[in-house]
């Protein structure tokens, strides 16, 4: 009995602590606005008893400083000067246990491990609450574009290139080639990602395939911070010399029937306009005869 109750008490230890150790991870924009979340469920706080540091987990960071309130007042004195102007309480909720920290414009060089310290000071300052945020980045991928071969009649068997590009997307994607017609994955022939500026990537992917008589070739961009997949989608499009030669000839009987059919009208109005020639004359003519 004193056994099973020691190790009930030795589970529960490790539960505690594995629940201590459980981080929150915040996904933000690149450029956005993005809300580590620290919340105390505890009793009410007086902010002259407090101190909240937000600090990078990473201890080999030289500065870890992200904000510090001391007494109830911002001290930036150890602030590191990567989040000057940067961060900010909500001075509304504190007093309710909540030190969420609002992290401005974030970049890539805010992808990090956060962690949120409590300390109250009564008789002697101690830890009342601590938090670990991990905040990742992401940013949506443009829609796809999939360009493919015209092919003919006689293509079948032979090797064709599809090239497929997107970008302005975060972190790096990933593509797939899918053959739609059995749902098959196909290897790309050539894929390269190129980092901007911004910090977004764009990404070019090419795949060479043997042409078949019904070809349905999909490509895809999975950015997987995000949980977005978009899709491009190509089915082939046949040109026979057969059916141009009959549009050829389709087009020659309308071009001569609109040409038959203008000779028609000029010869109509010339007719008109000879008939009023007449009739004025005749009129000019019987006026004379009447003076």
């Amino acid at each position: 009995f004193y056994f099973s109750y020691g190790f009930l008490l030795l589970l529960l230890h490790i539960l505690r602590a594995v629940i201590a150790l459980e981080e929150k991870i915040i996904v933000s924009k690149l450029g956005d606005n993005a809300t580590l979340s620290c919340i105390y469920r505890g009793s009410q706080l007086h902010l002259k008893n407090l101190r909240v540091y937000w600090q990078i987990a990473d201890d080999q960071e030289e500065c870890s400083v992200v904000h510090a309130l001391i007494s109830g007042q911002d001290n930036e004195s150890e602030q590191c000067i990567h989040f000057k102007n940067r961060t900010q309480l909500f001075w509304d909720r504190l007093e309710s246990g909540d030190f969420s920290l609002l992290l401005l414009n974030v970049s890539q060089s805010d992808e990090r491990r956060y962690k949120c310290v409590v300390l109250q000071k009564t008789e002697y300052t101690k830890v009342i609450h601590q938090a670990e945020v991990v905040l990742s980045l992401a940013a949506s991928y443009s829609q796809p574009i999939l360009s493919g071969p015209m092919t003919n009649s006689d293509s079948t068997g032979e090797e064709v290139t599809f090239s497929c590009r997107s970008g302005n997307g975060y972190p790096e994607p990933n593509v797939y080639w899918i053959n739609k017609t059995d749902n098959s994955h196909l290897n790309s022939s050539d894929l390269k990602i190129t980092s901007h500026a911004d910090g977004t990537y764009s990404v070019f992917s090419t795949l060479k395939v043997k042409a078949t008589s019904n070809m349905e070739i999909e490509c895809s961009i999975e950015n997987k911070i995000l949980r977005e997949n978009l899709s491009a989608n190509y089915t082939q499009q046949k040109q026979s010399n057969g059916s141009s030669t009959e549009n050829h000839k389709n087009l020659g009987k309308h071009g001569r029937g609109a040409q038959a059919a203008g000779i028609v009208s000029v010869i109509i109005l010339i007719g008109l306009l000879a008939v009023l020639i007449c009739w004025l004359w005749r009129r000019r003519s019987s006026k004379l005869v009447s003076y």
